[in-house]
């Protein structure tokens, strides 16, 4: 079960590789999907997709949509949820619990949709679903921050709930640009180990995960292990070697764990009580909880500053 969440995660739920977000894109509160949404009452297009009524039957197959869904007040349109779809909690009562990675055409068609919105498209789900005029909308793994917020946008214009949608979006990036002016940027970068498990799979730079770490100058250790992949697997070595001023711990393993590590027990990170335990599931996703995340490195970041 470990292993499937780990590629799930890395195949679909993690982001994909892009230059570093910067500038008024990621900052600005006011709307980014002006270009993609032909209008704000029904009939609803966005991108190619046309929405003639408002969905009152929708089936969110990927956990971020599903947190993005609820997020803009479109919670009791959703029926149905996938089953990595954890939060919120009215989400895990409906009781679902549907196939993301291998979606069920007839089980989803059993709900009756309106609306399907899907993160990837396994086995040609979207054609199968639309043979059977059921809509489906692709919110794939964001590429930057504008795609978050375009995402949110996008959702709240489909499902008629476009105002809090650009809302969220506005408060969002005012958050993320307030975390960041908060910290002080250290003379010299600080180096960081971002551990997706404990098999010491990581994210580089170019990976949205990557950005998000960018937003605060950092350098990460993961740049350049494995030429042409940015969700290398480290070897404790490595690590070790470069001994970083953070670590930054996604799966179970507790911080008490990581300094027991072979090796570990002098590492920077370890002996400044600089390893953070993430937020469970909010680094694999690109959701309003975004915010979380970069709060979490900010005070990691504002602690390792104050410290040297």
């Amino acid at each position: 079960m470990r292993k499937k969440s780990l590629v799930g995660i890395a195949g679909l739920f993690l982001f994909t590789a892009l230059t570093a977000c910067g500038g008024s894109d990621s900052t600005t509160e006011t709307s980014v999907v002006e270009t993609t949404i032909s209008s704000s009452a029904y009939p609803v297009t966005v991108g190619e997709l046309t929405l003639d009524t408002q969905p009152v039957r929708i089936i969110s197959l990927s956990p971020t949509a599903t947190e993005m869904l609820y997020a803009i007040g479109a919670g009791e349109q959703v029926v149905a949820v996938d089953d990595y779809s954890n939060f919120p909690a009215e989400a895990v009562a409906l009781g679902t619990a549907l196939s993301g990675f291998e979606p069920n055409v007839e089980a989803i068609a059993g709900f009756k949709p309106d609306l399907v919105v899907i993160a990837y498209d396994p086995g040609g789900l979207t054609e199968q679903l639309k043979a059977l005029s059921i809509p489906v909308f692709m919110a794939e793994a964001a590429a930057n921050f504008e795609t978050v917020y375009q995402q949110i946008e996008q959702l709240g214009a489909l499902t008629g709930h476009l105002d809090t949608a650009v809302a969220l979006s506005g408060q969002m990036q005012a958050d993320i640009k307030a975390a960041v002016a908060e910290v002080t940027s250290p003379s010299t970068p600080l180096t960081y180990f971002h551990e997706l498990d404990n098999t010491l799979y990581s994210a580089t730079s170019n990976t949205f995960i990557g950005q998000v770490y960018g937003l605060f100058g950092m350098t990460n250790i993961a740049d350049g292990v494995e030429a042409g992949n940015d969700y290398p697997q480290l070897s404790a070595e490595v690590i070790v070697k470069a001994n970083p001023d953070l670590i930054f711990v996604s799966d179970s393993d507790t911080p008490s764990q990581v300094a027991a590590r072979d090796g570990w027990g002098k590492l920077k990170a370890v002996t400044s009580n600089q390893v953070i335990s993430l937020p469970a599931d909010i680094p694999s996703r690109w959701g309003p909880r975004i915010v979380e995340f970069v709060k979490v490195i900010r005070d990691a970041v504002a602690l390792a500053v104050a410290n040297n």
